[in-house]
């Protein structure tokens, strides 16, 4: 699928037999200023998370890989393919058609996880899978894209700038790996940076949304096929990763964390990859779409929360087993870091639990 000949490439809607062409506001030295602050910023959010990961739970779900594999399944899987399919049944710019993509083929955000302990999910599955798949774009994001955009690019209407997007990539490891060396020897430090990533997780969204808004004004007059993807993407994802996890007999609380991890995406990688990898004339059609998910993806788990909420109020049990639960992983996060079997001092086994040990984990 090619840009009809009549179109202009900078382009930000079209009807197949006219287009819209805004005037551009771009600035050079705001985009520098905000490459630079937004590649600080990643990389600020991603040392933050690395600083939640504890390697031997993680080694754990590496060992017993079943959570992980679905959801690596699901998001290198399912979405780029979902991705593809909606710019294909649009039938969006080329241009539109890569962002879509590139945001299909990110690893799940750090965000995903705040929302998981909200939902009652599996908070250590939640960051395991969000650590694994950072690291496994490295190659996977790569790959994705090379086998969903050949049918835009093989017309040379955009290059993928992959040496651009590898280097983005490769360089989010090195937060990671401190963050994690932070948090195995300096815990207390860990939960402090924790914090502070979260609020500079929400400060780079504002950010993006402020500055990306002055400096490509006209992004936000774009079709409205890219506004009905940027709703219905996130929606379709939730969905399809709880389906997923579900049909292999995954438990309620897991399908909603696959589910998150699933329709949740990095919109902060996947701006910075763009505003670092593409020209001003590609990102004036590009740069709305992130935010218009990330927006979208919120409201979508949102209302996850509603649904689960309503049925909790028709079960009487639910908030009991909930706060068994969640009883579960505090004692559990207490009781690995003791080297002896019994409980710390102040502690105590919440009675639940002493029944109900599972294969290791307490239920």
């Amino acid at each position: 699928v090619s840009t009809p000949a009549i179109c202009d490439n900078a382009a930000t809607a079209c009807s197949g037999t006219d287009c819209l062409v805004p005037p551009s506001n771009f600035n050079a030295i705001l985009s520098v200023v905000m490459s630079t602050v937004l590649t600080i910023m990643l990389a600020m959010v991603m040392f933050s998370m690395g600083c939640t990961v504890e390697a031997a739970k993680l080694w754990g779900h590496i060992k017993k890989p079943w959570g992980i594999i679905i959801g690596f399944l699901c998001q290198f899987g399912i979405m780029p393919f979902t991705a593809f399919a909606l710019s294909l049944a649009f039938g969006v710019q080329a241009v539109q058609a890569v962002v879509i993509i590139i945001m299909g083929c990110c690893p799940g955000g750090s965000n995903s996880n705040i929302i998981c302990y909200w939902l009652e999910g599996d908070m250590d599955l939640s960051i395991s899978m969000t650590t694994c798949s950072s690291l496994l774009a490295l190659g996977m994001m790569p790959l994705c894209l090379l086998i969903y955009t050949s049918v835009w690019t093989s017309s040379d209407t955009i290059k993928i700038p992959y040496d651009s997007i590898g280097i983005t990539l490769a360089a989010l490891i090195i937060p990671i790996a401190v963050g994690m060396y932070v948090k195995r020897r300096w815990p207390e430090m860990a939960k402090k940076i924790l914090k502070v990533g979260s609020i500079v997780g929400l400060v780079l969204i504002i950010v993006i949304a402020v500055v990306g808004g002055v400096l490509y004004q006209s992004s936000w007059t774009i079709a409205p096929s890219l506004w009905i993807i940027g709703t219905i993407y996130p929606f379709i994802g939730l969905s399809l990763g709880f389906f997923l996890a579900r049909f292999v007999g995954q438990p309620w609380y897991r399908c909603r964390t696959i589910a998150l991890e699933t329709g949740f995406q990095n919109a902060q990688l996947c701006s910075t990859i763009v505003q670092l990898s593409f020209s001003p004339e590609e990102l004036e059609i590009m740069f709305a779409f992130p935010l218009i998910y990330s927006i979208f993806q919120l409201v979508s788990a949102l209302n996850c929360a509603r649904g689960m909420h309503c049925n909790a109020c028709r079960s009487p049990t639910y908030f009991a087993e909930a706060k068994v639960r969640t009883d579960a992983v505090l004692y559990e996060r207490n009781f690995i870091s003791t080297d002896s079997m019994g409980s710390k001092e102040g502690l105590h086994m919440p009675p639940a639990l002493k029944k109900s040990p599972k294969q290791g984990h307490w239920t």
